[in-house]
């Protein structure tokens, strides 16, 4: 659902920018969900919202929630690594797409600058293509629309996000693009 991928590009986030306070307690994860800033759409979510959303992902197996002895609260990390196999990189432009939506790969290799840094946006393409070329894609690149001048990707982990947007998408594959309609 659109509060898991809000969720998980939290984790994402906070792991990479902030890692001594990464992994997150619930407060923190719902401070972080409700950022007002580098957030699209900016949402008001509840404590209930995101336990829902925290134990969804656990039964997933893409959320992991630690107790530390010592500490009151529990804590939540993501498993984005081990159970999807993804890279750093990958993990990073999964993140963006998943908390500012569809966005072009200049767009991701700018935003992504904090958490990593791409040496070109034709690496931030290239592994764009490793994520939309998985058995199950988790990033489609959205048709040109008029009055923009590039292609935007968008995120397909969060599938009711991805079926919300009702845009036509491309076909991100290695022998060419095909357009589906």
């Amino acid at each position: 659902t659109t509060e898991e991928g809000r969720v998980l590009g939290c984790l994402v986030e906070k792991q990479l920018t902030t890692p001594q306070q990464y992994p997150l307690t619930e407060n923190a994860l719902l401070s972080a969900c409700n950022q007002a800033t580098s957030r699209d759409p900016v949402v008001a979510y509840d404590t209930a919202t995101v336990r829902m959303a925290v134990r969804t992902l656990r039964e997933q197996g893409l959320l992991r929630t630690v107790h530390r002895t010592g500490e009151r609260s529990d804590k939540h990390r993501h498993l984005l690594d081990e159970a999807l196999g993804l890279s750093t990189p990958q993990q990073v432009l999964l993140a963006l797409l998943l908390l500012r939506g569809p966005q072009t790969a200049a767009e991701l290799r700018a935003r992504a600058e904090r958490m990593h840094a791409f040496g070109s946006t034709e690496d931030v393409e290239d592994e764009l293509q490793l994520l939309g070329d998985r058995d199950e894609p988790l990033v489609a690149l959205l048709a040109r629309q008029p009055g923009q001048k590039e292609a935007r990707y968008a995120q397909r982990l969060a599938t009711a996000a991805a079926e919300a947007s009702a845009q036509p998408t491309v076909a991100l594959a290695s022998a060419g693009v095909e357009r589906h309609d």
